[in-house]
């Protein structure tokens, strides 16, 4: 029996699920992902939470770096993960999506009532005061006080965060805008490492597991606490756990069913699967 086919046994026993998804389904749009096979990061640890408010030198270094990887997540597309979890709502298999991941893929492949458990990477406000605005007008703002640092998003790699691999820039050249409203920190509208995510997201979640019938997670190794509290609330409500993703999974031991595969190959047959 093939991967899809285990998954689509599991969907029909199981079919009111809670998704929870990661890095992994984003992958096929050209978007890394954080970790390898054994869950090691694969790059730079993401930027501290802290650092970025305490220092100036971090908050130009995130926003030159950023400001060269938005674009690239800008133009990403959805792929056949986002759509064939799309198609699984639409068909009423799914409670509720929970991503952590931050680049709005699920609503662009036209998922509804999804919770960005890490936020969006679409949006910024100000830590100071309640200014908020798309990143697509901040973009536009750091790109005319920094122009030649922008023109450097051709050949950039990108990460999940919309961070960016940029090299030979003196980032002490570089500018970053204050809030227009009150001169404060402005900041991304994601969860930065080493910040809580919001109560209320965590509760909502929790809230459209308890009504599910089993937790499928895919795409996440889980190795954040995170994401892992959903694997672990499951498991103590005796739930059934399906994960798929390339490598090991924190929850490997609390799991029903594991495919250690990549989304793509398993979701892209299952709708057909699920309607024979």
């Amino acid at each position: 029996m093939t991967g899809a086919q285990q998954l689509a046994s599991f969907v029909r026993r199981y079919p009111r699920l809670t998704v929870l998804t990661g890095a992994g389904i984003s992958t096929p749009s050209g978007i890394p992902d954080y970790r390898d096979r054994d869950g090691q990061w694969k790059g730079a640890t993401p930027i501290d939470y802290r650092d970025f408010v305490s220092k100036p030198a971090m908050r130009q270094r995130y926003w030159s770096r950023s400001i060269v990887g938005w674009p690239i997540m800008a133009a990403s597309a959805p792929n056949v993960c986002h759509n064939a979890i799309s198609g699984l709502q639409a068909a009423g298999f799914v409670e509720r999506i929970v991503t952590q991941n931050v680049d709005t893929l699920h609503q662009r492949a036209g998922s509804s009532d999804v919770i960005d458990l890490h936020g969006r990477l679409d949006s910024v406000s100000c830590l100071d005061c309640d200014w908020q605005a798309p990143r697509a007008d901040w973009q536009q703002r750091l790109a005319e006080l920094n122009p030649d640092v922008a023109a450097t998003a051709v050949s950039a790699q990108t990460r999940p965060d919309g961070d960016a691999v940029i090299d030979g820039i003196d980032l002490s050249q570089f500018v970053v805008p204050p809030c227009p409203r009150c001169h404060g920190v402005v900041k991304p509208d994601v969860v930065f490492f080493g910040e809580n995510v919001p109560r209320e997201r965590v509760s909502d979640a929790m809230a459209a597991l308890a009504a599910s019938d089993a937790l499928l997670v895919l795409g996440s190794s889980l190795v954040l606490f995170s994401g892992f509290r959903f694997a672990r609330a499951a498991h103590q409500r005796g739930q059934a756990i399906a994960l798929v993703n390339l490598g090991i999974n924190r929850a490997d031991e609390l799991a029903t069913l594991k495919l250690d595969a990549r989304c793509e190959d398993v979701l892209e047959p299952l709708p057909t699967l699920l309607s024979a």
